[in-house]
């Protein structure tokens, strides 16, 4: 009996720590805060922000769900529009040191130059730490955070979970439709979806 008590124990306790170790960010709360350094060496937090919409783009160079979007030029031509419209769009790489899309600031930085990427901030999230906070599964995993800080919508860049790029002109946009309902003044209509593409390759 009290070798089972001491087993339920264990298991309450190892189910709070996996719960806390990689949380899951809720639509219309109050998105995770964070601070990381940048590609650059400066720091970004996301208190810093409030006043300005806000999209988390999670990414790994080396995954061909997101070569999908940069070699067509679809995510290039979201963070550009985006930073027109004064819309802060930052990547955030949490791949750990040793796994695949794990790259430092410099080499970030080139290749973001080379696909005519043109993030705000790319955020280097090696331990996972900011990963694990908002529950991000893959790459890409998109986040959109209202101006007084909450999380507005998660999930997929688009409808279509597929590597092909002739798939983004039939998809429903996701990202693009709810960056309008914001500026719209209204809710998100689609505000949760599922993401797709390559597993994020956190620390053990």
């Amino acid at each position: 009996m009290m070798n089972e008590r001491r087993s339920l124990i264990a298991l309450a306790f190892s189910a709070v720590f996996a719960t806390s170790a990689f949380a899951n960010a809720t639509v219309d709360a109050p998105a995770p805060t964070f601070s990381a350094t940048t590609a650059d060496g400066r720091t970004v937090d996301l208190a810093s922000l409030r006043g300005k919409t806000v999209v988390l783009e999670w990414t790994n160079h080396d995954c061909p769900y997101v070569r999908k979007h940069y070699e067509s030029g679809n995510i290039p031509a979201q963070q550009k529009d985006a930073a027109a419209k004064g819309i802060v769009w930052l990547q955030v790489i949490s791949s750990a040191a040793g796994q695949q899309g794990y790259v430092d600031g410099a080499t970030a930085t080139a290749l973001n130059s080379k696909r005519g990427a043109a993030p705000a901030n790319i955020l280097l999230d090696p331990s996972g730490q900011i990963g694990k906070a908002y529950g991000a599964q893959t790459t890409p995993h998109m986040y959109v955070i209202t101006p007084d800080g909450k999380l507005a919508y998660k999930g997929g860049i688009d409808s279509i979970a597929t590597a092909d790029k002739s798939d983004i002109a039939k998809a429903d946009p996701y990202v693009k439709l709810a960056l309008a309902d914001l500026a719209a003044g209204r809710k998100v209509a689609q505000a949760s979806t599922r993401p797709y593409g390559c597993s994020i390759k956190y620390a053990n």
